[in-house]
């Protein structure tokens, strides 16, 4: 063994043992004759004292090393002379006297410091990922993770779930985003697709009788990549059969809070998890996904639209929209440039405009008057028609109210901007709180305006309440589905519905979403197959372990908490990936590349999205 004990293992208690040490240079100080190093590795830090008289060589050794040196170094471990205690290091009681060291390996200097918690670009940190793993902030989210993951296999396996393995290469079907596509060499032209989930091996799992399985699987879908997406990622696969969806709530909500207990005490975890339907968190927030932990209620302010001479507000009711808004408690302190802000980013959310109100003074609404009012909207108002708009949003003296006017597709995603951003100016979401909630009923398709056709809103195997089978040929749009969501401040978590299990239902969604009976068969013959073969009720939903443990872990990207993520423009820099491969391979799976075509489409790729490390 190169070390009888981690640097970080080290306490009072083995004071006069001798051990052997071996980790990377932290830091090193020269102090009077004597050299100070600071040894890391996996376990945490402990100071070790070089005398250059008591242990010469070693000393020589120490007074040439530099950081990210490798040392294996042997010592006697001592306590501390009282008043140079390091209280601020579980080793801080003690160091270790050494008595003999050598160099493991040497270091050239790192591309940025490894023993500092300094802002780095990001392209060199995926550059040289491996050294940006050795720094205390994604050393500690690394090892969250492997908890968390952890914890999820220990209660899974406690609940009496079993986990399954699920193939890799896959057949291509559509089911949302893209897939990453695989050539086969021994089937020229046809080519398996990579798991965007694995979706349908759980529900044929579920045939099989396997009533309780979960994974943790690694997904594929090649999209648009943001702080919260990467083409490859994982989540906590689980299906049941002979559940309701209340069940599989119950399930995930109990999940959750013993997660939080054992990997995040420190956070606040209001329970139980309130449960909201779609069509109520798009009407109080504006969002599937709102942040819970402040208010900003959104109104439906559309009655009041007569009482003035708006045309703002008269036209957008007329056209079948309305008028709705928010109240700022407190907001009246605003001035110019930080409404001018806000009303450019409604604009930027698709609104024309932006309506603000600030009242002044203190107190109830009642007997306001014209002078109290502050808005480029208030002649067109009386001051007790705004003292109504105001007192419908809960609005008081002193408070701001934000108004958009238009069709709900559009003022939602507007005031849900103007949620967000108003609630991170005035720091109004506690970081030490984890709101969750379930977000349910969601339409089951939304219709493509680009393609001409409906599709899926969650995917195309998710239950529609029977209730509603009936709207399927003649109004799709207003079909709600057994799909729900776990959300946590402000993002979504978790995801997942109870199934079709009906051949008979699943053909009429088919046939919803525009696939011809020759078309399904194609496509999903397997799973229609299956269904005839008693197929038991059946749903599940699969948590984010990325999301997850960038929740816990207070980051909000989840490259974080990835050991070796893609940059946002689908790269590893530190790999080169993705390459150009050898005509040879190609030639092996019969792919011949058009290199005029494929110049003409990277130049059109990179003037659209010019490529860089974020």
């Amino acid at each position: 063994m190169l070390k009888t004990h981690g640097c970080g293992e080290l306490r009072a208690e083995h004071a006069g043992q001798t051990v052997t040490l071996a980790g990377w240079v932290h830091r090193r100080r020269d102090h009077g004759g004597l050299v100070f190093i600071d040894l890391r590795d996996s376990t945490g830090l402990v100071q070790v004292v070089f005398h250059p008289d008591r242990a010469p060589a070693a000393f020589a050794t120490a007074s040439e090393v530099r950081s990210e040196f490798v040392l294996q170094i042997v010592g006697e471990v001592q306590p501390r002379r009282d008043g140079t205690e390091n209280t601020d290091l579980p080793t801080g009681a003690i160091e270790v006297q050494a008595a003999r060291t050598s160099v493991l390996n040497a270091s050239d200097t790192p591309p940025f410091p490894v023993n500092q918690d300094t802002n780095v670009d990001e392209l060199t940190r995926l550059r040289y990922r491996y050294l940006d793993l050795r720094r205390e902030r994604m050393a500690g989210n690394i090892r969250l993770r492997h908890r968390v993951v952890k914890f999820m296999r220990d209660f899974m396996d406690a609940e009496g779930f079993i986990e399954v393995e699920t193939p890799v290469l896959n057949l291509a079907t559509p089911e949302g985003a893209r897939d990453y596509l695989v050539p086969s060499r021994v089937h020229p032209g046809s080519f398996y697709a990579l798991p965007q989930s694995p979706q349908q091996w759980k529900q044929l799992l579920m045939v099989g009788g396997i009533d309780r399985y979960f994974q943790i699987a690694r997904c594929y879908r090649d999209e648009d990549l943001r702080g919260d997406r990467q083409p490859e990622f994982t989540q906590l696969d689980v299906e049941m059969a002979f559940v309701e969806e209340s069940d599989i709530l119950d399930l995930t909500e109990r999940l959750y809070i013993a997660l939080a207990a054992a990997v995040g005490p420190e956070f606040n975890l209001p329970s139980p998890f309130p449960r909201l339907t779609y069509g109520e968190a798009m009407e109080r927030f504006g969002s599937d996904k709102p942040d819970l932990r402040y208010g900003l209620e959104i109104r439906n302010l559309s009655e009041f639209a007569a009482q003035g001479e708006f045309r703002v507000f008269t036209q957008a009711v007329e056209a079948g929209g309305r008028v709705r808004g928010f109240s700022v408690p407190g907001g009246a302190d605003l001035g110019r440039r930080a409404l001018d802000a806000l009303t450019e980013v409604a604009k930027a959310a698709g609104a024309s405009g932006l309506v603000w109100v600030q009242f002044a003074g203190e107190g109830p609404l009642d007997g306001i008057a014209a002078d109290d009012i502050k808005s480029p909207a208030a002649r067109f108002f009386t001051p007790e028609a705004w003292a109504s708009i105001g007192q419908a949003c809960g609005t008081q003296r002193g408070d701001l109210l934000l108004i958009a006017a238009g069709l709900d597709e559009v003022t939602s995603k507007v005031l849900d901007a103007l949620r967000r951003q108003v609630a991170e100016d005035r720091a109004l979401a506690d970081p030490a709180t984890l709101a969750f909630a379930f977000i349910t009923e969601f339409p089951m398709f939304e219709y493509d305006a680009e393609n001409e056709r409906w599709s899926a809103v969650h995917h195309l195997f998710t239950s529609p309440f029977m209730d509603d089978l009936p709207l399927l040929a003649r109004d799709p749009g207003s079909v709600r589905s057994h799909a729900y969501d776990l959300i946590c401040n402000g993002q979504e978590i978790a995801s997942g519905s109870i199934r079709i299990h009906s051949r008979d239902v699943q053909l009429q969604v088919l046939a919803t979403l525009g696939l011809s009976l020759d078309e399904a068969r194609e496509k999903f013959g397997h799973m229609l197959e299956a269904f005839r073969f008693g197929a038991p009720p059946h749903g599940g939903i699969a948590p984010g372990v990325d999301r997850t443990v960038a929740l816990f872990a207070g980051e909000r990207d989840i490259r974080e908490v990835i050991a070796f993520p893609k940059t946002k423009s689908a790269s590893d820099p530190m790999t080169g990936a993705p390459a150009p491969v050898a005509e040879r391979q190609l030639r092996d799976v019969h792919i011949r590349l058009d290199e005029e075509a494929l110049e003409v489409l990277t130049a059109a790729i990179h003037a659209a999205d010019p490529p860089s490390g974020g």
